[in-house]
């Protein structure tokens, strides 16, 4: 699914985000990114879904070579991968349908598809009636959800999430998990990088601990391991 061999991500500045990076990551694997800010969690995330390019190494993802993916590929790249941010990123001027929809749109997916599909995904993050609300109507779980909804419309093989609770309170932070599992269950990988030391703790998982740029950690039911 995703393989990281000899990875290094150097920026011009000269700063060495990512350093010598070797992993593999299954299919259906629930993988939590831990470590202290400035760490290079973000930047490593960032190259799985080639926002960035590594400087150095090769990047396998659902049997793309990203260092070898050229531009005109990369939307084909990222129809199998869906990205929830922690800042939910929803275009305010359109409703909850219309910013889901629109993730379908891009691709040129079949209208009667596009509308079968957002109909799914609002039932499935449990949003059905609020389809004609927009983005600040919402609250801050609602807007997550929302996202949520937009990264697995297309069915992808993968999903990002880079601090999906990490604007939420306690309560609302474990509905997202709950959802994210039923995601994760349903067939999709997830790789959630977080700072959530109580939901990494009590839903183990394997976790993954990046310092300085290299993984300090890789263990399967693993711990947070931070004093945050």
């Amino acid at each position: 699914m995703i393989e990281m061999h000899d990875v290094w991500k150097t920026y011009p500045d000269g700063t060495i985000a990512v350093r010598g990076i070797n992993l593999k990551i299954n299919p259906t694997e629930f993988v939590y990114v831990v470590g202290p800010s400035g760490a290079g969690k973000s930047t490593f995330m960032k190259m799985i879904y080639r926002e960035e390019r590594p400087t150095k190494g090769t990047i396998f993802v659902n049997g793309f070579n990203l260092g070898k993916l050229k531009p005109r590929k990369i939307p084909y790249l990222r129809r199998n991968i869906g990205v929830v941010f922690q800042d939910f990123r929803l275009l305010p001027k359109l409703t909850v349908s219309e910013n889901i929809a629109f993730a379908l749109e891009v691709i040129e997916a079949p209208k009667k598809m596009i509308r079968r599909r957002t109909q799914e995904v609002l039932e499935l993050v449990k949003l059905k009636d609020k389809g004609a609300s927009f983005p600040n109507q919402l609250s801050g779980g609602e807007q997550q959800r929302v996202s949520i909804a937009r990264a697995i419309v297309n069915n992808p093989a993968v999903i990002i999430a880079d601090e999906p609770t990490g604007n939420l309170d306690p309560e609302t932070s474990w509905g997202i998990m709950k959802l994210l599992d039923e995601i994760n269950f349903r067939g999709s990988t997830i790789i959630m990088a977080t700072h959530n030391k109580d939901i990494v703790n009590t839903r183990r998982r394997r976790v993954i601990a990046i310092e300085r740029g290299a993984i300090a950690r890789d263990e399967q039911r693993g711990d947070y391991g931070y004093e945050d």
